[in-house]
């Protein structure tokens, strides 16, 4: 009809395709099993199972490096790789426990040569030939990890399981390693300040927060108010320090020494506490072999040194004797003998009061008479009593309670006391000179 009317038409051409109806046309399709290497199909079969083995990093190279131990993580779910540090008590680095973060590790690179650091960009899949996996670990060998070469000294139960069945691999022979043993510093205790008891300075230097030293409680329950006291003076090459006078109180409950000055009026030295309650190291003890004044160095006649005072021992209580005497195992024969030999003229000395007070007794009516005469004599010239009563006790050194003839009549002449001759042969032939 066209070509009647005089138009001429293009050849037939092919009909344009409609998408819609050939995806009509397409088969269904199948769905096709995954292969090994599916990544879902590994998570789900090792998923929180992870492969444990101990390392060590041997950093002794480097300035003040060392051989550090280290845990290596495999993931199988995964095949990412996790290296965490071991710290121990003590060991002096910070709480920083993962050294490479759990990461697919690259093992091969394709081009070695590159122009900028790979360590500030991500690695892709594209530059890696090669990563990491689990037949890269074994026991007895070497793995570079990052730069650091660790060695593979043992790993855990289940890793040997999963080698045994996975790879056939039989032999986990565990690989000792010997740690240098740790160079012994010598500890340098300072010289003692002279400040305190040495115990207590000496905790400073083993802990930082000082504890006090132990004290024998038992001993302490045993000896508790038993005290030893002896009399002293002061070795001195001034004349007015020798006639000073001490009291040295040793207790026997910790073993510590105080010392006493009695006061004496018109000395010009003001009396009271000379050293307070503490230990007394010897002459030449030193900061490791401390040794201290015991009981059985203080004999008669002694001479101690207290911190640089020299004393001499001149008198001691007979409690000393006594408790010495009752535990004689315990100090030495040459201390109880010095302590006898100076009771035993005391001791005579004594028995002789004894024994004329004894006679004095069966004629008391006559010694009544003899001292209310030396009375009367007394007030007549009007004398200090209190006065004269302390120069006898002062005179009478010994404690003896009696005066030879010639000191009674120094001392009388001495206070400008009157003494009938008379009066006073009637006192010594009564025995009453004390």
């Amino acid at each position: 009809f066209l070509e009647s009317q005089g138009i001429e038409l293009n050849p037939a051409e092919k009909m344009v395709l409609d998408p819609y109806t050939e995806l009509r046309r397409m088969p269904t399709l199948k769905y096709e099993a995954p292969s090994d290497i599916d990544p879902l199909k590994q998570f789900l079969t090792y998923d929180k199972q992870v492969l444990r083995f101990y390392a060590m990093w041997d950093d002794t190279s480097s300035v003040f490096g060392e051989n550090r131990p280290y845990i290596i993580h495999y993931y199988l779910a995964d095949d990412t790789v996790e290296v965490r540090e071991v710290h121990q008590q003590n060991d002096g680095r910070d709480p920083f426990p993962v050294l490479i973060k759990r990461q697919r590790l690259p093992k091969t690179f394709v081009d070695k040569k590159k122009t900028f650091p790979s360590c500030v960009l991500e690695i892709s899949d594209q530059e890696v030939l090669e990563w990491y996996t689990a037949k890269d670990f074994a026991v007895g060998k070497s793995t570079t990890l990052l730069g650091r070469t660790f060695f593979i000294y043992d790993c855990d139960e289940f890793t040997r399981n999963f080698y045994r069945d996975k790879f056939g691999i039989t032999d986990f022979q565990p690989v000792e390693i010997k740690k240098k043993p740790c160079e012994e510093v010598p500890q340098v205790i300072p010289p003692y300040n002279g400040f305190g008891i040495l115990e207590d300075s000496l905790q400073n230097c083993f802990s930082l927060i000082p504890k006090p030293p132990r004290k024998d409680v038992i001993k302490m329950l045993e000896n508790d108010h038993k005290v030893l006291r002896y009399q002293m003076v002061l070795e001195s090459p001034n004349p007015e320090d020798r006639k000073r006078r001490f009291i040295l109180s040793y207790f026997l409950s910790d073993d510590m020494i105080s010392i006493y000055e009695p006061s004496v009026p018109n000395s010009g030295i003001i009396g009271g506490k000379y050293l307070a309650k503490t230990r007394v190291p010897k002459p030449g003890s030193t900061t490791e072999n401390m040794t201290y004044y015991e009981p059985s160095d203080f004999t008669i006649g002694s001479t101690i040194e207290v911190f640089g005072h020299r004393f001499v021992i001149t008198d001691a209580d007979k409690y000393v004797l006594n408790y010495m005497e009752s535990n004689a195992e315990s100090f030495p024969e040459a201390t109880l003998q010095s302590l006898r030999d100076h009771f035993h003229p005391r001791q005579v000395v004594k028995e002789t009061a004894n024994s004329d007070i004894t006679m004095l007794g069966t004629n008391r009516q006559g010694l009544d008479e003899l001292i209310v005469q030396v009375q009367e004599e007394l007030k007549l010239h009007k004398l200090n009593n209190k006065k004269i009563w302390e120069a006898f006790f002062q005179c009478d050194k010994d404690r003896s309670g009696f005066l030879d003839k010639a000191k009674f009549l120094a001392l009388c002449d001495s206070l400008s006391v009157p003494t009938n001759i008379l009066l006073v042969n009637k006192v010594r032939r009564k025995g009453c000179c004390g």
